[in-house]
């Protein structure tokens, strides 16, 4: 079940929070006026009643800045990986931890505890908010640098759409990739591959019948 939702409406995306699991806080009003009785409670009772109050008043304003914050990180990594909500997970941005902490201006670790086991809905599908956290690799012209998740994703697609008489080696994929500006060894790519679980190219070798 996603925390947080982005749709996209036109040019623009629109973030909504999901709160259907949120309990409905409010204090009740009875103690309140206890409070405000002075000679219905004895003073110990109404510092009780009191201490009370203030945990309970913390606790609800302490949700409700959760989701005040989940709703900013969410906005900071739509504004920063705008190209893959717009095209998916092939045009993934490098994009780290600090990135977005120093964006929405709160310490790393704030950050990063927000972020844990929170889930986003995307045009493409549902994802864990740290997925949009990536290194980067370096492009063919040396200056813009391509996520590795991104690279991934274009490797399975290389994969998915070659000939299955001829699968590329993984040198081939190496120069394919290049082609997208995108560098890359070729033993960075068997470790890739590997990762995602995809046979080497003379196992995936397919006759035709």
């Amino acid at each position: 079940m996603p925390d947080v939702y982005v749709y996209k409406m036109g040019d623009e995306f629109i973030i909504v929070l999901n709160e259907d699991g949120l309990p409905k806080l409010r204090i009740n009003a009875f103690y309140k006026e206890t409070l405000a009785k002075k000679d219905e409670a004895s003073k110990a009772t109404r510092e009780y009643i009191r201490d009370k109050l203030n945990s309970a008043s913390w606790l609800i304003k302490s949700i409700h800045q959760r989701q005040k914050t989940i709703y900013r990180v969410t906005e900071s990594i739509v504004k920063f990986q705008k190209d893959f909500f717009a095209l998916g997970p092939v045009r993934l941005k490098p994009m780290v931890l600090r990135d977005v902490a120093e964006d929405i201006q709160m310490h790393e670790s704030t950050v990063s505890r927000v972020m844990n086991s929170k889930y986003m809905y995307t045009p493409f599908g549902i994802f864990e908010l740290k997925y949009f956290l990536n290194s980067g690799i370096q492009s063919v012209n040396g200056v813009d640098k391509v996520a590795s998740l991104s690279v991934k994703e274009s490797l399975k697609e290389i994969v998915r759409t070659e000939d299955k008489s001829k699968p590329y080696s993984d040198q081939g994929i190496a120069t394919i990739l290049k082609r997208s500006n995108i560098e890359i060894a070729r033993r960075t790519v068997a470790k890739y591959r590997e990762v995602l679980g995809i046979l080497p190219s003379n196992q995936r070798k397919k006759p035709y019948s």
